[in-house]
Parts: structure tokens; C-alpha cells; sequence
């Protein structure tokens, strides 16, 4: 006997020798007797055959079976496979589906589970494009074999290829300066998109044929992926303009030149980060959509804040006699406030200690007046030199960032757990970053910062290597409050042997156990406080 493909019946065969042995065990039947069967080349004392019987069926005999047409028998106490698999179905069996389209790249990696949701029709959309059966999203027994099949193929598309996933492809590319324009990203895959790809494959040294298959998915949406253009050590009238840009927004502090430097690195880095946009240094289409627009969000440093952004300004209040060089740390300390807002006094300025637009084109421009004379500016005061406002000892800041205004009551790991918590049943909507829905990137991203930790936003991939928390190796040692991340998932642990994350396979944010799934894929964790 065999478990059928659609696992709903045990199906029995019969031998040539006219030997059957049934064994079934049905709703509510004990079995309760063993019954040695005789027959043609069977020995009683070495090769019995024991056979369980019900109560409700009666014993073999040695001529043959008792029901000789008898081939299928349901299970009772088993709940049946439903003849259709499709939206909003809850089997077991979905465990085994799911798991099937992540390994063959038609669904993001995440922790199987027995729902028949959104994003499992679309992968099986996906599927069935790709193998020419009818785009239903729905798994009946051809689709099934299908899948199921040891010769499917992985995620693969290539030009004349139409759907949701090849605009994400798109928006990718155009992200990564291999598409021209906005107006390319169209869900259609065709000549510009494979030229795109193509160009893509030969920067980046894969084989160059056009296809987005396994090793071009993964290397799109990596950290290690390499842009088209724009990036350090390039020259041209387009970086001069977005140079410009820069520095009317108060992220450049130096001359615009048309080079693409070290200022220019820092300060697209840091506008990607507070614009909402992925952190990789790049001047693609995307990041010169984002700063040319009316929205763009000014730069503005504050207490507590740290990095290059920091350390230029430091810098620039140390060339004009406002800070002393002990005090250019790269953290905004008390010292660099009350620098700031001498400068800003002195200079014709609203004297608030932040370094805003105004503060920052002055700050960069050439008619700055210097602290009077006789005045103390660069004096004394803590900065990020140790705790207790000490001159000497450590480099280390006495003071965390400070969280943003609208950061919940309590402050650290329960502040983060309750704002993760706030939001569990919201849908999982791919590349959504909140406040309403979330991919589970974008959800731990916006928890992060609802809670005043000024992160940018990361894909699973990038967290593998952030630096800037302390890592965590050990999978036993997560605590509650870290950043948990698997391979191609992240999410955030709640404390007891649980985590919330985004899920793709639960179709939305949910409170879970972290379960052996998560130990057999994981990755590393960050603690956060």
C-alpha cells in the first residue's frame, strides 16, 4: 500500500500469488488479534505476516482476502486534504506547499505554516505561469504534481514575462540605475528590462543572459550588489547637480566639484537613511527621484546623534573658534550644542542648539562671523568624553540618542515590544514599511524608530552585517528585545521563546513561538539596548 498523492486514501494492491495483507485502522476500531497467514512460499516460523484486525472486519483466510474488492479505505480519524487548496483553506498540508515554493524561489523564506493565504496564491500564480497551467492561484491535483514534482524548475523569468513580481524586479533595476526612468517600471518584461539585466549580470560577473533566475534574484535584493552608476570616484555634470542638491538640503558640507568623494558618500548616505531609502551609497534613479522632490526631508543633527555627519560639523565649528578640537568625537554632545548655539547667536540665527538647513548653509557658506573677542566658545563641558561631564577617559558617549517625540511611555526593550505588539494583525504587504502594513523588513525598521533608534531601513540581507549593534552567535542567548535574523526573514523577539515578525507565509504581523524553523535557519541577532 502507498499515501496517494492527494494524501486522502490508503490505496491497497493485490499480489499475483493471490496474498493481500490489509491494514487500516478506522474511526473508533481496535484491533485484537494477530493473524499468521500461510500461503505459497510463506514460512509460519520465519515469515508470518501479522496482520491487524479490526473488529469490523473479518480475520483472511488462507484461500485469500475476506473482501477481495475492497481497494480504497478513508481514513476517518484523519482530516481530509480539501480537493481544492486556495484562499483562506487551513490544512496541514499547506505546511508542505509552502515549504515547496520557498525552495524554488516563488516565495520569500519564512516559517511554513497551515494557511492558504495571499501571498501563497500569488507564489502559486507564479508557478503556474512559469509552467504554462492556468494563473488561478489555485492548487488542484495537476498544479500540485507539479510543484511537487522532483524535475520543477526554480524561479525563472525572462522578456514577454508580465506580473506584480517583475514590477518589483523593475523598481529594483531602476533603483540600481540599470532602468533609465520611473516610467519603465511597468510589470512588463521587455527589451529595456532584459537590456537592463543583461547590463546588470555583466557588472556584477554572472552569466549574461538575460533571465532573472535563481543567482539574479538573490544578487538583486543582497547587500553586495553593485550599481550602475554614480558611485565613489565618478565625475560628471550629474553628480555636480545632485551635489547642489546636497548641500541645499544641509547634507553637504563641502564645495560641489562634479567628484564623487568622500563628503558626497557620506551625505548620500546619510540623506538615503532619513529619506526612507536603502542605505548603499548610491546615486541610482531612485535616491535622484527622492532628492530632487519637494518632500525631500532636510537634513538636521541633534543631542545624542553620532557618525561622519556629526564629525564635519564638529569639524566646521572647530575651523571657525566655536569647539575645541578635544571635543570633534563624531557624537553631538552637550559641548556641540552649546557650540551650535553660540554660533547660531553669533550669526544671526535662531539659537535652538540644532543644525537645521539655515544652520548648515551658513555654517558651509562663505561669510561666517567668528565668536568675539575675548569670548570662551571652545571651552570646557563634556561632549563624548566618559560619563559624569569628565574631561579624559573613554571616547565612549555618556548619552543614548534621544528618543523621538513620539517614542511610547518606557523607554528600551518593553517600549519596543509594546509598539511590535501594536501592530500584530496587520497585513504583510511586500516592500511596505508601516505604518499600516508591513514587509518584515519594513516592520522592524518602523518599530525601530518609533522607539527613538534612528535606524535605517535594512532588507534581511543587509542586517547580516550592520556592525553597529552588539551581535549575537549563540541562538539560546536571543533575548527579548533583539533583532532575530534567518536566512532571508527578520524579526523581533518578545521575550519567553517567541518573536513577532511580518509573515509572508501567515499573511500578516504575528506573535509566534520562535520554533526549531527559526534555529535551523538562523543567522545572527542584534541587541538593540
Amino acid at each position: 500500500m502507498r499515501w496517494n498523492r492527494r494524501y486522502r486514501k490508503y490505496i491497497v494492491y493485490t499480489k499475483a500469488a493471490g496474498l493481500l495483507a490489509l491494514t487500516a485502522m478506522l474511526s473508533g476500531c481496535q484491533a485484537e488479534q494477530a493473524v499468521p497467514v500461510e500461503g505459497p512460499g510463506i514460512s509460519t516460523a520465519s515469515e508470518a505476516l501479522v496482520v491487524q484486525v479490526p473488529e469490523t472486519i473479518a480475520p483472511l483466510g488462507l484461500e485469500g482476502q475476506v473482501l477481495p474488492n475492497l481497494t480504497d479505505v478513508d481514513l476517518g480519524d484523519v482530516e481530509p486534504v480539501p480537493e481544492y487548496l486556495r484562499i483562506g483553506e487551513r490544512h496541514e498540508i499547506v505546511k508542505k506547499l509552502q515549504q515547496r515554493l520557498m525552495d524554488l524561489g516563488f516565495m520569500d523564506n519564512d516559517e511554513p505554516t497551515d494557511y492558504y493565504g495571499e501571498m501563497t496564491r500569488m507564489a502559486v500564480k507564479h508557478f503556474q505561469r512559469q509552467n504554462e497551467l492556468p494563473m488561478d492561484g489555485i492548487v488542484g491535483n495537476t498544479t500540485w504534481d507539479a510543484i511537487m514534482s522532483p524535475d520543477a524548475k526554480y524561479y525563472a523569468v525572462s522578456k514577454g514575462t508580465q506580473g506584480d513580481d517583475i514590477q518589483r524586479i523593475q523598481q529594483r533595476l531602476y533603483e540600481l540605475g540599470y532602468l533609465a526612468s520611473a516610467d519603465l517600471v511597468t510589470g512588463n518584461f521587455g527589451d529595456s528590462t532584459e537590456t537592463a539585466v543583461l547590463k546588470l549580470q555583466e557588472v556584477n560577473g554572472l552569466e549574461q543572459d538575460g533571465k532573472v533566475g535563481q543567482k539574479t534574484i538573490n544578487l538583486i535584493y543582497s547587500d553586495e550588489i553593485k550599481a550602475n552608476f554614480l558611485s565613489y570616484g565618478e565625475k560628471s555634470d550629474v553628480v555636480l547637480a545632485c551635489q547642489e542638491r546636497l548641500k541645499e538640503l544641509g547634507y553637504l558640507t563641502t564645495t560641489p566639484d562634479g567628484a564623487y568623494g568622500d563628503d558626497t558618500a557620506v551625505a548620500v548616505k546619510q540623506f538615503q537613511a532619513r529619506n526612507d531609502l536603502i542605505v548603499d551609497g548610491y546615486l541610482g534613479p531612485s535616491t535622484r527621484v527622492a532628492l530632487n522632490s519637494s518632500e525631500a526631508r532636510a537634513n538636521g543633527l541633534m543631542l545624542g546623534e553620532r557618525g561622519d555627519s556629526v564629525t564635519r560639523v564638529q569639524e566646521l565649528l572647530k575651523k571657525y573658534g566655536y569647539l575645541s578640537s578635544s571635543n570633534v568625537t563624531g557624537y553631538y554632545g552637550e559641548a556641540t550644542e552649546r557650540a551650535v548655539k553660540n554660533f547660531q547667536n553669533r550669526n544671526g540665527l535662531s539659537s535652538d542648539g540644532l543644525v537645521g538647513l539655515q544652520t548648515m548653509a551658513k555654517l558651509t557658506g562663505d561669510n561666517v562671523r567668528r565668536p568675539a573677542p575675548g569670548s570662551s566658545n571652545t571651552g570646557g563641558g563634556s561632549n563624548n568624553r566618559g560619563g559624569s561631564g569628565t574631561r579624559g577617559g573613554s571616547s565612549q558617549p555618556a548619552q543614548k540618542p534621544a528618543p523621538s517625540v513620539n517614542a511610547p511611555a518606557g523607554s528600551g526593550v518593553s517600549a519596543l515590544i509594546s509598539v511590535a505588539s501594536s501592530k500584530v494583525g496587520a497585513p504583510y504587504v511586500w516592500g511596505s514599511k508601516g505604518p499600516n502594513s508591513f514587509d518584515c523588513s519594513g516592520f522592524v525598521y518602523w518599530c525601530l524608530n518609533q522607539v527613538g533608534v534612528n535606524q535605517s531601513y535594512l532588507t534581511s540581507a543587509g542586517w547580516r552585517n550592520v556592525g553597529r549593534y552588539t551581535k549575537i552567535t549563540n541562538f539560546n542567548d536571543i533575548q527579548a528585545g533583539d533583532i532575530v535574523v534567518v536566512r532571508g526573514h527578520v524579526g523581533i523577539a518578545a521575550g519567553g521563546g517567541t518573536i513577532i515578525d511580518a509573515s509572508s507565509s501567515n499573511g500578516r504581523v504575528v506573535h509566534r513561538s520562535l520554533s526549531q524553523w527559526w534555529a535551523n535557519n538562523f543567522i545572527c541577532a542584534w541587541r538593540i539596548f
